[in-house]
């Protein structure tokens, strides 16, 4: 493992922690119901919305798990998440307007979800980063990313990431390589040149193998023991938060 002029880091599990919130879908629902409101449709209870909103959220895991055995996959759109796999049985208005809104339900619901938290030594490790000449950035999947560049702009962080590439911008999702090339064009430097660090097997030690990347760092989080198939690809390392991460650079700058 080379010193790398770059170091790409996933979003959750790597730059935050996750917690997901038990009321998230009822408090969605209500803002959903509130939203068919005022356009005049009353069709659908409370209940029924979000017994729909978890479906379509569940149905949502279980592609994700299929993609991680795709050699390219691309993303899910906001439109299709919520006229397929959410609103596929509504009648036609209501199905039609959470499309046209999907984008913004798509970032309540990444709002509501979930409780972030920085993950400790984030910030000691960028800034060694800046300090020793390893540009940082983030490469992460996401239903919807201006969620994580707000939790990043409202931490002050933002200014102390070089480039952040999410999936539901690109089009694109891990383990497609195709993830961590954009952010490698857009920092100028080879692939070969630089660290990915994620959580996971299938979807970001898969990718950064694919990628060619210098090394693969995979940091242990809640998701990381959460393998839906048999991946044969191994990181170069493994650490255990982002101080271990910060410790295993210092190696390469002593």
């Amino acid at each position: 493992m080379i010193g790398p002029k770059a170091l790409l880091l996933d979003f959750g599990g790597v730059i935050v922690e996750t917690v997901k919130r038990q009321t998230w879908a009822a408090e969605l629902a209500a803002e959903v119901r509130d939203l068919l409101g005022r356009a005049g449709f009353d069709g659908l209870g409370l209940e029924e919305i979000e017994s729909d909103i978890r479906a379509g959220a569940r149905a949502d895991g279980y592609w994700k798990d299929s993609t991680s055995r795709q050699l390219a996959p691309e993303e899910m759109t906001h439109r299709r998440f919520w006229a397929d796999f959410v609103a596929a049985d509504w009648p036609d208005q209501a199905r039609w307007l959470v499309s046209a809104e999907a984008t913004p339900l798509c970032r309540r619901m990444g709002e509501l979800r979930s409780e972030r938290k920085l993950r400790a030594g984030t910030e000691d490790l960028l800034a060694a980063c800046w300090a020793h000449g390893v540009t940082p950035a983030v490469v992460s999947n996401a239903l919807c990313g201006t969620v994580h560049r707000d939790y990043l702009a409202g931490n002050g962080l933002d200014r102390r990431l070089a480039v952040q590439v999410y999936s539901d911008e690109v089009g694109v999702r891990k383990p497609n390589p195709e993830m961590i090339w954009i952010a490698c064009r857009a920092l100028g430097v080879d692939p070969a040149q630089v660290w990915y660090v994620g959580d996971t097997y299938d979807r970001d030690v898969v990718c950064g193998a694919r990628a060619r990347v210098g090394a693969t760092v995979l940091m242990i989080s809640r998701s990381t023991e959460k393998i839906p198939y048999k991946v044969r690809q191994s990181p170069q390392a493994t650490v255990e938060d982002p101080h271990g991460l910060l410790s295993l650079l210092e190696e390469r700058w002593t």
